[in-house]
């Protein structure tokens, strides 16, 4: 595990007390969380609540190593079983992804975890950051609580390049052990 991830963990345990296994499994996972959360509260589903093409500002453009002014999708969705559990946010430059692959995104329903496996996409995930966040207003309605979020944000690298941008986020009241 990269050290400041595994710091970043020990600096929410400072202020939280301790994470679960489930928890820091979720916030360090270089896997498809969409697995481990089938795992954990059997099959999940996706509730898309943003999806909608943009032009890059700075910020995503620096995210994803594009230029300012090129097309991304952007997406956020809940990730959901009997009820929410992840709250998610991507960032993905349209030049590229291929066709099929755009078509899968676009159909919004489906997590991304599961569109690189359809599509064979060989790819690694590389954790930027994890933190501790006060709910915005949109988290506390989705989740129903005003409990301070873990939340993660990471890259799925593909060909060495940043083919999504995705930031994770969940109530530090849900995994417990």
């Amino acid at each position: 595990m990269d050290p400041k991830i595994f710091e970043g963990i020990k600096q929410i345990e400072k202020e939280l007390g301790s994470l679960s296994s489930a928890q820091k499994i979720l916030l360090a996972t270089d896997g498809s969380v969409t697995t481990i959360l089938d795992v954990l509260k059997g099959h999940v589903n996706i509730r898309t609540l943003v999806q909608e093409y943009r032009e890059a500002d700075e910020e995503a453009a620096s995210l994803l190593n594009i230029q300012v002014g090129d097309t991304i999708n952007y997406r956020v969705v809940v990730i959901e079983g009997e009820k929410p559990l992840i709250y998610a946010v991507s960032m993905i430059p349209l030049e590229r992804l291929d066709n099929d692959f755009k078509e899968d995104l676009i159909r919004a329903d489906i997590p991304i975890g599961r569109i690189l496996r359809k599509h064979d996409i060989e790819s690694r995930r590389e954790i930027k950051t994890v933190s501790l966040e006060k709910p915005e207003p949109e988290m506390v309605e989705i989740f129903k609580t005003k409990a301070p979020m873990l939340r993660r944000t990471y890259n799925i690298i593909h060909k060495d390049q940043v083919l999504i941008w995705l930031m994770e986020t969940f109530p530090h009241t849900l995994f417990k052990d």
